[in-house]
Parts: C-alpha cells; sequence; structure tokens
C-alpha cells in the first residue's frame, strides 16, 4: 500500500469523525470523494445523513442517466431539488412523439 493510499484512508477516517460530530465541510467533502470514486452507494448514505451535496450530486447522476425512479428516492431522502427536475423531466416531450 502506498503512502496516498494510506492517506487518504486515514484522511477518510478524520472526515467521518468529523461529520459524525456535526462538521458539514468534512460530510460535503465525504460526497465529493464517493463522487470521485463512482461510489453511488455512499452518496446514499450521505444524503441519508443529510448532505445536500451528496443530495446535489445524486441528482446530477440521475438526471444525466434520465432515472426517475432515483430523483423520486433522493426527492423523499430530503433533497427538494430533486422533486424540481423529476417534474422537468416527466414535464418535457417524449422523444419521437
Amino acid at each position: 500500500m502506498d503512502n496516498t493510499t494510506t492517506n487518504t484512508n486515514a484522511d477518510r477516517g478524520v472526515l467521518r469523525e468529523l461529520a459524525d460530530a456535526g462538521n458539514e465541510a468534512a460530510l460535503d467533502r465525504l460526497a465529493d470523494l464517493a463522487d470521485a470514486a463512482d461510489d453511488v452507494h455512499e452518496l446514499s448514505e450521505l444524503l441519508d445523513e443529510g448532505s445536500a451535496r451528496a443530495g446535489r450530486l445524486l441528482t446530477r447522476r440521475a438526471v444525466a442517466a434520465g432515472d426517475l425512479r432515483e430523483l423520486q428516492r433522493i426527492h423523499e431522502a430530503g433533497h427538494d431539488p430533486a422533486e424540481h427536475e423529476l417534474n422537468r423531466l416527466l414535464e418535457s416531450p417524449a422523444e419521437g412523439s
């Protein structure tokens, strides 16, 4: 294991401790790391913990994929902008019609 991996794991551990203590910046940083690692499961967990950044990142991914169910789930988890995106996609004319 190289120093970069060791530092990243240690940093994630510290960020997790800070986030658990209520530090929103640490929670945002964890969301950024999860997004960079393409870890949708971790992003979903962070959203459930109240991370608005995780909600934004998940919403962006769901819109890009056209995933209406995921947008509904994100909205139900408390990220209201996902409802706006869901409604926008639902109101868009269907392709080929």
